[in-house]
């Protein structure tokens, strides 16, 4: 196949190449409850078996097909690695763990880090050996990201760190972190204090500490720094301009802008599931599915998420969004969150008094999965930017509303 566009023909093979290999390969039952996303990675089994997998996808070609070959990548077009990423999707194969080092920090490096750090942190993330998590939000400022306060001091040619970080997903893990710290605290201007690093967390003054969920699981935590110092070589960008650095990962976060490594960061629930689900709850002991007012629900759920994934086909054809370009990758993250938390939401009401069972209840429907996965909706709707907060984005840079 050649490395630039690929014909028709190529593209089908390719396609048939993938789904085979992934029917080949995809891992079977560990035996234990594996996480949904990044973000419920809490014991030592889970994150080596999902560790291990990433490898194993890399090693064989199928992760970071489009990043440079010089960093680790393939060096091969896009269309490619978003061919990989459906058939993972379809067959409802692992996430990629390394979700923050493949879709934040990684494109991040690539397009705004020098070439010591790029050289040093690409081939870690794509082969999973090195993992990354995120040290944006603290306790105590929930979503004023311009707001951080966690002190990072000059003292020569390093940094001190002090202060705390929370909801740091795979924390306990991780070899790096994205950190945005507060380097100026004399300046009027909130936004030009801050800077941008990119940290070891095997470092003498790096506490984690993991925070149990409603769910029970222990995905997230809380990081503490008590005199960490760091080396200056760890800033992304220049001292004092890490808001722009942050809105530049943010963008990929949300997935405003495109560059990320491939692969899918959770295994989402799907409307052709709750079809089924309505196919075997009783509603007035009938098929709940036989109700007109369940059955105009199902209808809805099912435009929706269809109305998602032709969008971002439709995001890529610049004449259909002409008028405001980049209001589909800007709305994405909101619309999809949202639509999950309906939709495990509705599956839960269509099983009555028995929504009350929860994981590992005989009596509950598909072993208490569907109760998990709308708990662990809300963190889709609240980490990236809570819903509000996207409204607002949308309303302020999309729409061109005043902020009053």
């Amino acid at each position: 196949m050649s490395d630039n566009t690929p014909s028709p023909a190529e593209l089908d093979a390719f396609r048939q190449e993938v789904a085979d290999w992934f029917t080949a390969n995809k891992p079977t039952d560990p035996g234990f409850l594996l996480p949904q996303s990044f973000m419920e990675v809490g014991t030592d089994e889970q994150f080596y078996f999902l560790r291990d997998w990433q490898k194993k996808v890399y090693e064989a070609g199928y992760l970071g097909m489009a990043w440079p070959k010089e960093y680790g990548g393939g060096g091969k077009p896009q269309v490619l690695q978003d061919i990989v990423t459906r058939e993972m999707v379809k067959q409802k194969t692992p996430f990629m763990t390394n979700t923050i080092g493949l879709n934040w920090a990684g494109p991040l490096i690539l397009n705004m880090g020098t070439e010591e750090q790029k050289k040093a942190f690409i081939p870690g993330i794509l082969s999973a050996d090195d993992i990354w998590c995120q040290g944006f939000s603290e306790p105590d400022h929930g979503s004023d990201l311009g707001n951080a306060q966690l002190k990072a001091t000059r003292d020569g040619k390093e940094f001190v760190l002090n202060g705390s970080k929370i909801w740091t997903s795979l924390g306990r893990h991780a070899k790096h972190m994205i950190l945005l710290a507060r380097t100026n605290q004399n300046t009027n201007n909130k936004y030009e204090g801050l800077s941008f690093f990119l940290i070891p967390m095997q470092i003498q003054g790096i506490e984690v500490v993991p925070i149990k969920k409603l769910t029970g699981e222990f995905g997230f935590n809380q990081t503490f720094f008590t005199d960490a110092r760091i080396d200056e070589s760890c800033l992304i960008g220049k001292e004092g301009g890490g808001w722009q650095v942050a809105m530049a990962t943010l963008a990929f976060e949300r997935g405003a802008v495109g560059g990320q490594a491939g692969g899918h960061a959770m295994n989402s629930k799907h409307v052709s599931e709750v079809v089924a689900l309505a196919r075997t709850a009783k509603r007035n002991g009938k098929p709940a599915i036989e109700d007109v007012a369940i059955r105009d629900e199902l209808v809805q759920l099912i435009i929706d998420e269809r109305s998602q994934a032709l969008n971002s086909s439709r995001a890529r054809i610049k004449p259909l969004t002409q008028e405001r370009p980049s209001s589909i990758p800007m709305s994405g993250k909101l619309i999809g969150s949202e639509y999950g938390r309906r939709l495990n939401q509705f599956a839960l009401s269509l099983q009555g008094a028995n929504a009350a069972y929860y994981v590992g209840d005989p009596l509950a429907y598909d072993g208490g999965l569907w109760q998990r996965s709308y708990f662990n909706a809300f963190s889709g709707t609240i980490g990236g930017g809570t819903s509000e907060v996207q409204h607002n984005i949308i309303g302020e840079r999309v729409l061109g509303l005043p902020k009053s």
